[in-house]
Order: C-alpha cells, then sequence, then structure tokens
C-alpha cells in the first residue's frame, strides 16, 4: 500500500513540474509556477520514504526514483539564485546612506484588516521616505491619512474593489500619473521622486490581478501589464525602481522576462527568498511583493518586517543611487525570441 501511494504522489510531484512547460495563459497551468520551494521540500521527502520504506524492485520504480532526482536538480537550480548562495545581481551600497538612497515600504494590506495601527508602528521602525500600500479603500486612506505631515507629497486612488493604491512621500513628486493600462478598474501610479541630491528617479507601483478562478482565471492581463511596464522602464531617461504586488514568484518565467525586457534588477537574488505572502500560513509562502530597480543602484538593506494582519508581510528595502555601480552589477538582458514574445503577450487579445 505505501509502495502504491509513493508511486503515484512520486507521478503527481513530477507532473506539477512539468505543468509549468506549457505556456498557456489559463490559471491552472500558471499557479503551479509558485510553489515550487515546497515542491522540492516535498520531492526529497518522497525520495527519502521510497529509499527507507519501498526501495524500488521494478523497472518502473527505478524510472519513477530516477526522474525524481532529475526533478530535484531541475526545482534546485531554479531556486538556487535566490538562495544565500546565488550570485547577487545587485552589490550593496558602496557608500554611507546619504542625499542619494531612497528607502520604499510596501504593503498589501488586506481590505478587510483593521489592524492600521500596526503598520503606522512599522512604519516608524523603517523611517521609510516613500510608503506604497495596495487593496486600500477610503477606510484605509482615513487611517493612513495621519502620515501627511511626515509625507506631504501623495498620489492616492482608494477603491473598494481591492485594487486601491495610496502612495506617500516626503520626497517632492513630479508629473505624478494614476494609469489604467489594461482593465478601467486596476489603476497603477507613475511618477518621478527627487531625492536630496536632486536625482530624479521614476518609480512604477504595481498591483495587477492574479491568475486564480475568484479573481481572474488568466494571468494574461497580469502579464500584460507587468511586461508594459517593463517597456516603459527600458525606454526611462531616468532611474528606474518598479514596485509592488506584482501577484507573481520572483522565479516564473514570467517575471524573468520582464527582468530581461526591462533590465532591471532584484535585488533578493542571492540574499534569500523574503517570502512576503502568505503570512498566515508558513508551508504556503512565495515572495509575491516585488522592488526592482536599474543596474545604477546598489542595495543599503532588504527586510520582510512582521505581519500586521494581513495574509501579506510589508518590505522596506533602501536603495542607494550611484552610476558608478552599472558595472558591477549583472544586468539581464533579453534575446531577440524574448522580446517577440514579450510583445505577443503585450498585444494579446483580451
Amino acid at each position: 500500500m505505501i509502495h502504491e501511494i509513493l508511486f503515484y504522489l512520486s507521478i503527481a510531484i513530477i507532473l506539477s513540474t512539468l505543468v509549468p512547460f506549457i505556456r498557456h495563459d489559463f490559471w491552472i497551468f500558471r499557479v503551479f509556477e509558485y510553489p515550487r520551494l515546497q515542491k522540492l521540500v516535498l520531492n526529497i521527502f518522497v525520495i527519502l520514504a521510497i529509499l527507507i520504506f519501498a526501495f524500488p524492485h521494478q523497472t518502473a520504480d527505478y524510472i519513477v526514483l530516477f526522474a525524481m532526482f532529475i526533478n530535484v536538480s531541475y526545482l534546485v537550480y531554479l531556486i538556487f539564485p535566490f538562495t544565500i548562495f546565488g550570485n547577487k545581481q545587485i552589490i550593496g551600497s558602496l557608500e554611507k546612506p546619504g542625499k542619494n538612497n531612497l528607502k520604499v515600504f510596501i504593503a498589501n494590506v488586506y481590505q478587510e484588516n483593521r489592524k492600521a495601527s500596526e503598520y503606522h508602528k512599522e512604519i516608524n521602525a523603517c523611517d521609510p521616505d516613500v510608503i506604497l500600500m495596495v487593496e486600500t479603500d477610503t477606510w484605509w486612506q482615513t487611517q493612513m491619512d495621519t502620515l501627511s505631515e511626515r509625507y506631504p507629497f501623495q498620489l492616492k486612488i482608494p477603491l473598494a474593489n481591492t485594487y486601491g493604491m495610496l502612495l506617500y512621500s516626503r520626497f517632492e513628486l513630479q508629473n505624478g500619473e494614476i494609469k489604467y493600462l489594461v482593465k478601467s478598474d486596476i489603476p497603477s501610479i507613475e511618477t518621478l521622486v527627487k531625492l536630496p541630491s536632486g536625482q530624479l528617479v521614476k518609480l512604477y507601483c504595481l498591483h495587477p490581478e492574479p491568475p486564480v478562478p475568484q479573481e481572474n482565471p488568466r494571468s494574461t492581463e497580469r502579464d500584460m501589464e507587468i511586461l508594459l511596464v517593463a517597456k516603459k522602464a527600458k525606454q526611462s531617461e531616468h532611474p528606474v525602481i518598479v514596485m509592488g504586488d506584482l501577484n507573481d514568484v520572483a522565479w516564473s518565467y514570467t517575471t524573468e522576462l520582464f527582468g530581461k525586457v526591462s533590465g532591471l534588477l532584484d535585488p533578493r537574488r542571492g540574499r534569500g527568498f523574503f517570502n512576503s505572502f502568505n503570512a498566515k500560513y508558513f508551508f504556503l509562502r512565495f515572495p509575491l511583493d516585488h522592488i526592482f530597480c536599474s543596474p545604477n543602484f546598489t542595495l543599503s538593506s532588504i527586510n520582510r518586517l512582521p505581519n500586521c494582519g494581513s495574509d501579506h508581510f510589508p518590505m522596506c528595502v533602501d536603495l542607494q543611487y550611484n552610476p558608478k555601480a552599472e558595472v558591477k552589477n549583472e544586468t539581464p538582458e533579453a534575446t531577440t525570441e524574448e522580446l517577440e514574445l514579450a510583445n505577443e503577450k503585450i498585444n494579446a487579445e483580451l
């Protein structure tokens, strides 16, 4: 009995790794990209169980066990860049924090959450220059507007559909715009932030729909919005930061395509997973809240903050603008085929 259970469980694990190779936008093909770390852990435990309790005795058993070892190797290959053993895509800051630093705080607050005081506590502790909060309605705006004295520059779109955004900045915002890139009820923010040094930084704030049945059964709109911003970032004449809840994991093929098309860097690479979702279930956690930056930045600090009642942990990341870093950072580049794929997704029919 245990032999059969482990045999069919092994088949299921292998299939869950193969499904994302089907480049289809329907949610069932995309959702299996998320739990790669969980699949790796389960894969290892099943292999150990097979070796201890159900050692192979038929050709099919050996084939499945061999496939499980290949599966482990592939999952390690995918996850390794986000461990502390991987190469750092963005180097640590070369100078002490100063007038070229921009510390950002991002949080998906979970619209029905009422622990606003917990966010004030973490904001005070982090002391960011820019605050982005998503899933914010008018109740959340009322609770957070007490920040206005310290953060006088603001762009706010409170919505009752879980896609509201609040942006607060202690630094001057210029040419701030609220965009609806793909859908009329899903906003994003584009603005310039003026650092104390006078340097302007282009900031994009996103929260696209996740590919799940209760929200949107396809990833088409999410991928389109992410890749539209990738092209905008690539064409920007200013240093760029993209941040928000992208509803996509750091290792998905869409996020990797975003990095290559935009040329932006992920500060988590080589430093850890920084899983920001799900705060309520430790065994179902993925890196969904992102901050990407152009190669002319270095990293002063990155932290996942304590849970504040949401299903997401807040993140606090301190970036330092430094053009000298461009020759030391690992800048991703897209091939001709990848650019064609990005354009295909951007121009997909909705």
